[in-house]
C-alpha cells in the first residue's frame, strides 16, 4: 500500500511504541525502526516526517547510540524527544551536559509564543520529564521555546531547517496537550494528510489480500481472541470459502470460550469461510504434565499449534498460505523492529518451524497496534462482545497458571476468571479498565472452611491499566468490588481459600503471571 509515513527512530526508549501510535491518533501511519537502520533506507521510504526517541544513553559517550548527521540535512522535518533531542543538539554544534540535578516526573513548563508546535495550547502548563542529561547552549540557528525551573532548555527550533528538539515526552498522557504537540509537528510541519483510517485501511487490504492469494487457498489459526478473529473477518470479506479457519481448543481457553468462538464464526455464523474445531485438550495436557518452566510451557504449546495446523492442512489438501493474528506490538516485542529488548516469545512472530509446508505467511494486521485492530473489527461488522473482549495470550491459561498444568489447575482458574470479569463487568469498569484477569499461583495455604481445616490454592487477581501494553500500573479497583469476588471465587470454586490481588506494575512486573 502506499501511505504517507512518518518514521520513528528508536534509541531504545521505553516509550518507542507510544510515539509512533500517538502519531497515528493523529490519522498518519506511523513505522518504528533502529537508528542502526542505514540512511538510504531512509530516502527509499521517502518520509514526511522523522522522530527521534529518548533513550537510556548520554549521547556525547564515543559507544552511545548515534546517527549520520545527515538525517538532518535531507529536507524532511525531524523532531527529537529527550535523548533524541540531546542527539540532535549534540549533532548539530550544541551542547549537553549532565548536570547535578536531573528532572523526573510531572514538571511545571512555560512555552514561548513563538514555538511551532506549541502554537493554540496554554503559556504555562504541566509536561512529563524522565532524563538526567540536559541540552546547554542550543546548535547554531535554533531559538528556544520553552523553560522549566530546572531545564532552561525544555524544547528548541529551527524553523528554517524544520528541526525541532524537545526536552520531556509529549508522547505519554501526562503531559498535558501532548498529542496536540505531536499534530502540531506531522499535520502541520510535516503537512501530512491524515489519511490513515481503518475504513481505508480495511479497503485496501482486503483488495491486497484478493491480488496476493488469486485462487489459492489459506488457512488461518484461529484462537477466538481479537486479533485472530479480525484477521478472519478481514481474510473472509477478501477471499471467503477459500479461507479455513482451524480452531484448536488446546483446554487452556476461559470458561465457555470455545463455544462462544463456533458460535461466532462456525457454521451459522456472520462470516462466510471454512471453520474446523479441534478438540486437542487431552493431547495438550499430557504435553504440558510434569512442566513448570514457563518458556518450555510457551514453546509446546505453540509448537504443538503448528502440528496440530500441520496436520489439519494435509486433511485440506495443498494450502498455499498460513494466515496469522500478528498486530505491531508482537513485531517490536520480539525485537524485530525497533532497539526493545526480547522480553518473552510471541507464539506467532519469529518464522515458523521448518516442516511447515506452506508457500507464505499472510498477516493482515502486522501494522496495526490493539486499538486499531478494534477499529478494524467493527468496520468489519464483528459483534462488540467479540472485539472488546480482554486480550488473551496465546498460550491461554498455561501462563496464567505457575507451576505445572492440569486438568484440575485449568477448571479453578476459568470457574475464577469467570467470577471476576463477571463482577467487573457487574460493577461498570469493564471498558474503563485495560485488562483484567484472575491466574492460580502455584502457593497452597492452610485455611478454615465450616470449621475444618483447608490446604487449597491462591487465587492472584491482576488488574491494570495501560495504553501500549509496553508499560503498565496496577488499576485501582473499589474494595468492596475486590471484597464480593474473593468471596464469590471462595464459597463457589472448590479447591481455592485465598485470594491476592496484584499491585506490581510493568516494569518490573509483566502483565502476565508467566
Amino acid at each position: 500500500m502506499t501511505r504517507e509515513t512518518v518514521i520513528v527512530i528508536d534509541f531504545g526508549g521505553q516509550y518507542n511504541q507510544l510515539v509512533a501510535r500517538r502519531v497515528r491518533e493523529c490519522n498518519v501511519y506511523c513505522e518504528i525502526y533502529s537508528y542502526k537502520t542505514d540512511i538510504e533506507k531512509i530516502k527509499e521510504m521517502n518520509p514526511k516526517g522523522i522522530i527521534l526517541t529518548g533513550g537510556p544513553n548520554s549521547c556525547y559517550e564515543p559507544d552511545s547510540p548515534s546517527y549520520t548527521k545527515e538525517l538532518f540535512e535531507l529536507g524532511i522535518p525531524v523532531l527529537g524527544l529527550c535523548y533524541g533531542a540531546q542527539l540532535m543538539m549534540h549533532l548539530l554544534g550544541g551542547k549537553v551536559i549532565t548536570p547535578e540535578v536531573g528532572e523526573y516526573g510531572k514538571t511545571e513548563i512555560t512555552y514561548s509564543k513563538n514555538g511551532v508546535l506549541f502554537q493554540g495550547l496554554p503559556e504555562k502548563s504541566v509536561c512529563w520529564m524522565s532524563h538526567f542529561d540536559r541540552i546547554s547552549e542550543v546548535a547554531p540557528g535554533f531559538e528556544v521555546t520553552a523553560f522549566t525551573a530546572d531545564c532552561p532548555i525544555a524544547a528548541t527550533q529551527n524553523v528554517e531547517k524544520k528541526l525541532y528538539a524537545i526536552q520531556f515526552h509529549p508522547e505519554v498522557l501526562h503531559t498535558e496537550n501532548g498529542t496536540e504537540m505531536i499534530k502540531n509537528f506531522v499535520r502541520g510541519v510535516c503537512g501530512c494528510a491524515g489519511d490513515w483510517k481503518m475504513d481505508t485501511f480495511v479497503e485496501e487490504s482486503i483488495r491486497t489480500i484478493r491480488e496476493k492469494v488469486g485462487d489459492g487457498k489459506v488457512l488461518l489459526a484461529l484462537s477466538g481472541g481479537v486479533d485472530s478473529s479480525v484477521a478472519a473477518g478481514l481474510l473472509s470479506r477478501a477471499i471467503g470459502k477459500q479461507l479455513t479457519c482451524v480452531f484448536v481448543d488446546h483446554g487452556l481457553l476461559r470458561k465457555n470460550e470455545g463455544d462462544e468462538v463456533e458460535a461466532v464464526f462456525g457454521e451459522g455464523g456472520i462470516f462466510d469461510l471454512n471453520f474446523i474445531r479441534v478438540n486437542a485438550q487431552e493431547r495438550y495436557y499430557k504435553k504440558l504434565a510434569g512442566v513448570t518452566e514457563p518458556e518450555q510451557k510457551r514453546k509446546i504449546i505453540g509448537e504443538e499449534f503448528i502440528r496440530i495446523f500441520e496436520e489439519e492442512a494435509k486433511k485440506i489438501g495443498a494450502v498455499d498460505f498460513l494466515a496469522q493474528g500478528t498486530i505491531y506490538p508482537d513485531v517490536v516485542e520480539s525485537g524485530l523492529g525497533g532497539e526493545s529488548a526480547v522480553i518473552k516469545s510471541h507464539h506467532n512472530v519469529g518464522g515458523l518451524p521448518d516442516f511447515v509446508d506452506f508457500k507464505e505467511i499472510i498477516e493482515p494486521l502486522r501494522d496495526l497496534f490493539k486499538d486499531e485492530v478494534r477499529k478494524a473489527g467493527l468496520e468489519l461488522g464483528i459483534p462488540e462482545y467479540l472485539v472488546f473482549r480482554q486480550p488473551f495470550p496465546g498460550p491461554g491459561l498455561g501462563v496464567r497458571i505457575v507451576g505445572e498444568v492440569t486438568a484440575e489447575k485449568v477448571r479453578i482458574v476459568q470457574d475464577a476468571d469467570y467470577i471476576y470479569r463477571e463482577e467487573i463487568a457487574n460493577a461498570g469498569l469493564d471498558r474503563s479498565i485495560g485488562q483484567y484477569f484472575a491466574a492460580l499461583t502455584n502457593m497452597r495455604s492452610v485455611g478454615v472452611m465450616g470449621d475444618e481445616r483447608t490446604y487449597d490454592y491462591a487465587v492472584a487477581l491482576r488488574a491494570v491499566n495501560t495504553v501500549d501494553f509496553m508499560t503498565a500500573d496496577a488499576a485501582e479497583i473499589p474494595f468492596e468490588v475486590l471484597q464480593k469476588v474473593m468471596s464469590r471465587i471462595i464459597n463457589e470454586v472448590k479447591g481455592v481459600n485465598r485470594v491476592f490481588y496484584d499491585l506490581t506494575s510493568k516494569p518490573p512486573g509483566t502483565i502476565e503471571l508467566e
